[in-house]
């Protein structure tokens, strides 16, 4: 992240703690709100999910995106993009209420289609924000996106969706509180950054924001469908139960992950843009993210895939607990979530926005066999196919990313024993620690002595300090150093040391 300069490493900084913020609050209300309402009320409001997220990708079209891609931006650019975002997110929302009766009868579902003809109303609010979104986004001005982020949640779910279920309400609550975040999200972002919205329906640039909006949709599309595969394969084949169960795990799994990558991509997205002539610093910054990631994501998430079952039963209760293995099963793929949601951006600043989609376009039909075959074999099995193309999906853009800043594969091999090393010692003693409360019926001790011991682990690496930068290697160190400051007495490498300085 040095490569990328101070102003980057600020918004990132804002982003990772707007987004540990809104982890501590959606963890707490999706926890309560699933002990309220049970998996059969989740699983109804995930079908209306889905295809809102289709709906919402569809109306983006790239109108928004093309405002942090182009260097240099005009009134003119902001108010095409305004006005055709909101053109085609109420063009999506009411297509999405029009076909609501025939998409519930295809997942056996009437009961559906109201929460999906209530959530197409979110299109509007989504595209008539994105603008103003974005434009703080191009400003590196990632504290005001956290805040907003943060606030509207807190608002939709715990000011309106837990009081409602409390009440008495079923899904009604889970769209309530969705319609508010966005409404409120909408507004926040345009009272920060208000911008013109006069209407625009052509001028000189359109044709090339035309361009990168069709590269967009498309990768849009891709990444929905292979996303959204398992999901919509186990409500057709199984039912709303077994998807609110297999649902909750999969939120569980990536909340984490998604607001790591949603902290992470749009700042080096936004960064990334300003060096596309700077393919060196580019290089060395995605290096500097991917070694990471493969040193303490990897380890993480492993950890927590042996915690997943004793989690689950901890946060959700008995009735949740088909959740664990699904649970387990995800979260040990989820750095390669990461992995490929930064290999995107550095596509996008190289020339490249069309590779993300035509590279995984071959794993749509896969996914697909694979799904076919899984999901009639109960959700774990989904959950493994979920993992697999996971995998696949990281090592397809990864690779691609490394051919367009010309790094071989062997720049990412040091850091990646790194993190097997340090996963297979977190994995020895959390078993170590589920072992000693083996005979403890309450999941909670199992849960704290399996965490214990790796902290416990680390505590003790804590006392060698030198040993710090052997073990995550330099390029991670340098990563941690950007970040926490105050461990930079710590003793370095002689490699290291010079490229403390902020360009």
């Amino acid at each position: 992240m040095a490569a990328l300069g101070r102003p980057g490493v600020i918004a990132v900084r804002w982003s990772v703690l707007a987004s540990a913020a809104r982890f501590a609050l959606q963890l707490g209300a999706q926890v309560m709100l699933a002990r309220l309402l049970g998996p059969e009320v989740f699983g109804l409001f995930a079908i209306g999910l889905v295809l809102l997220t289709l709906a919402n990708f569809i109306s983006g079209f790239g109108f928004g995106w093309s405002l942090l891609q182009r260097q240099n931006l005009h009134d003119e650019d902001i108010r095409f993009a305004w006005t055709w975002q909101l053109l085609a997110g109420a063009l999506a929302a009411g297509l999405m209420a029009l076909l609501a009766p025939w998409l519930a009868e295809l997942f056996h579902t009437p009961q559906a289609a109201p929460v999906m003809a209530w959530l197409s109303l979110a299109c509007v609010f989504q595209a008539a924000g994105a603008p103003a979104t974005y434009l703080l986004q191009r400003e590196l001005n990632f504290r005001a996106v956290g805040l907003i982020q943060v606030g509207s949640y807190a608002l939709g779910y715990l000011g309106v969706g837990l009081p409602m279920a409390w009440q008495g309400s079923g899904v009604e609550a889970l769209v309530a509180a969705w319609l508010v975040q966005s409404a409120s999200a909408m507004v926040a972002s345009y009272a920060l950054k208000p911008h013109p919205v006069k209407p625009l329906f052509w001028y000189a640039s359109a044709a090339q924001v035309m361009v990168t909006g069709r590269a967009v949709f498309f990768t849009n599309l891709v990444n929905w469908l292979l996303n959204n595969l398992d999901r919509l394969l186990v409500a057709r084949l199984l039912n709303t139960t077994q998807l609110g169960l297999y649902n909750v795990a999969y939120n569980l799994a990536t909340v984490p992950n998604s607001l790591l990558l949603g902290a992470l991509q749009p700042a080096f997205m936004a960064a990334g843009a300003q060096l596309q002539d700077q393919r060196a610093r580019l290089a060395q910054a995605y290096l500097q993210m991917m070694a990471t990631l493969l040193v303490l994501a990897v380890p993480v998430f492993g950890g927590l895939a042996l915690l997943s079952t004793d989690l689950v039963q901890l946060l959700y209760g008995r009735a949740w607990a088909a959740s664990g293995p699904v649970l387990g099963i995800l979260l040990a793929s989820m750095p390669a979530f990461v992995m490929w949601g930064i290999s995107t951006p550095v596509l996008w600043n190289t020339g490249r926005p069309q590779h993300e989609f035509a590279l995984q376009l071959p794993l749509i039909p896969l996914g697909a066999v694979g799904f076919w075959w899984a999901s009639p074999q109960g959700i774990t099995a989904a959950a493994g196919v979920t993992a697999a193309l996971l995998v696949l999906r990281a090592a397809v853009l990864v690779s691609a990313a490394l051919r367009a800043l010309a790094l071989p594969w062997s720049s990412l091999a040091a850091p990646a024993l790194r993190g097997a090393g340090l996963a297979l010692a977190t994995g020895l003693a959390i078993t170590a620690g589920q072992r000693l409360a083996a005979g403890w019926a309450h999941p909670l001790a199992a849960l704290l002595l399996g965490a214990l011991a790796p902290l416990l682990l680390l505590g003790l690496l804590s006392l060698k300090p030198a040993w710090w930068p052997t073990v995550l290697g330099d390029a991670c160190w340098r990563m941690v150093l950007r970040f926490a400051p105050g461990l930079q007495g710590r003793p370095m490498s002689a490699a290291t040391a010079p490229s403390m300085a902020a360009p």
